[in-house]
């Protein structure tokens, strides 16, 4: 909630000991209702999911960092993405993500500077 003005979210959490129950907050319903939806479909222990709006993934990355029982964060983007996951007779655990799609090629100069400029305009890099 302090990481941007006007944030919007929805996290859900797999507990994975005791009741195992998917956990939720946030202050968006449509938004925590989705995570709800994933977080048990995909149904991996001590998985978590946050959906955001009016806010981008660096204005929250640093705070989910900081949280002593983070252990990994497999992606943080507005792409679709697909997660992979193993299953055994135990449970579920999340091995990776598929985040986006291919390169289709290398970036020209005025790619380059349009990057620059948005990364600046959103706050992700400082400077001219």
């Amino acid at each position: 909630m302090n990481s941007a003005p006007g944030i919007k979210f929805g996290l859900a959490f797999c507990e994975a000991s005791q009741e195992c129950l998917v956990r939720y907050e946030g202050n968006d319903e449509e938004l925590v209702k989705l995570a709800q939806r994933y977080a048990l479909e995909i149904g991996a222990g001590h998985f978590f999911i946050i959906f955001i709006k009016n806010a981008f993934p660096i204005n929250v990355l640093p705070g989910i960092k900081s949280c002593p029982e983070v252990c990994n964060i497999f992606c943080a983007t507005a792409n679709p993405i697909e997660v992979l996951y193993v299953e055994t007779e135990q449970g579920r655990g999340v091995v990776g993500v598929i985040d986006g799609f291919r390169p289709k090629g290398i970036e020209g100069e005025d790619d380059r500077t349009k990057r620059y400029k948005f990364l600046r305009e959103i706050g992700y890099k400082k400077g001219g």
